[in-house]
């Protein structure tokens, strides 16, 4: 079905995102902080990301623009997973880039239809 990167440093989210995604056959890969994704893009490419925007670091926002920004990660979408999901964090998490954004707490079956969409895209 394809491969994702989840980008999530809170434990409970990450299981939770991890369980949803592999019962529908995606592959998933998983990162602590957006440094770490960010390393792990420079060797392996998924099919779809969904980001966090509270990370130790940097925010999902910002490594959200450089996924953008980069000739080589560029074309994979981006779906952010927030708590920050008012229409003003919304509208900025579109604006740096992302494909899709999904308040939490996450309902699954409509992260499942949006990671589907954007693997078919």
């Amino acid at each position: 079905m394809g491969t994702a990167l989840v980008v999530e440093d809170c434990l409970t989210d990450l299981q939770i995102i991890t369980q949803c995604l592999q019962q529908e056959g995606i592959k998933v890969l998983t990162a602590d902080s957006g440094e770490d994704a960010l390393m792990k893009l420079s060797s392996q490419k998924p099919d779809v990301i969904v980001l966090d925007v509270v990370l130790p670091g940097r925010s999902g926002f910002e490594v959200c623009r450089d996924i953008k920004d980069a000739a080589n990660t560029k074309s994979i979408p981006v779906v952010i997973c927030s708590t920050k999901h008012g229409e003003m964090d919304k509208f900025w998490g579109m604006k740096q880039g992302a494909d899709a954004y999904i308040g939490k707490p996450i309902d699954q079956a409509e992260l499942l239809r949006t990671v589907k969409q954007l693997i078919r895209s």
